[in-house]
């Protein structure tokens, strides 16, 4: 049996001849529109550049806080540790934070207020600055016991 000849499909699809001038313009138009809505997003978008140097920014101050944590917990790991093994660490806080004081000793508390002396209440009259608390002194002019 001799099998049937198939025919070779000859129909090729030609491109056109050309775009033309406003073709071309057309085309780098929407080239250059792609291209600026891609570097919105890469720039502005959600998951942009933006976004990532704001997350770069809370990762150093995170780390930061972190070292500072660390710090922290090595001192008061150390205090522990002293406590545990040391007497006299002991007395240190109850000194520090109890106000210790052992029988013999003298205890002098300096004080840290601020001094608010103003040179315009020295300069006023004295006899404005003080007023008579009325049951306080007689009228006699002597004071009540």
């Amino acid at each position: 049996m001799a099998s049937p000849v198939t025919k070779k499909s000859t129909h090729i699809i030609t491109p056109p001849k050309g775009l033309g001038v406003m073709g071309y313009v057309c085309l780098i138009a929407f080239a250059v529109i792609v291209l600026a809505l891609l570097q919105q997003q890469y720039w502005h978008g959600e998951n942009g550049r933006a976004n990532l140097n704001n997350l770069n920014a809370q990762i150093a101050k995170q780390t930061d806080f972190n070292t500072e944590q660390a710090y922290t917990n090595n001192l008061l790991r150390a205090d522990v540790r002293d406590l545990k093994t040391q007497s006299s660490a002991i007395e240190e806080h109850a000194r520090l934070d109890l106000g210790l004081i052992k029988p013999g000793e003298t205890f002098y508390q300096m004080s840290n207020a601020p001094i608010t002396y103003s040179r315009q209440m020295a300069t006023s009259n004295e006899a404005d600055a003080v007023e008579p608390v009325e049951g306080l002194i007689k009228e006699s002019g002597e004071p009540s016991r």
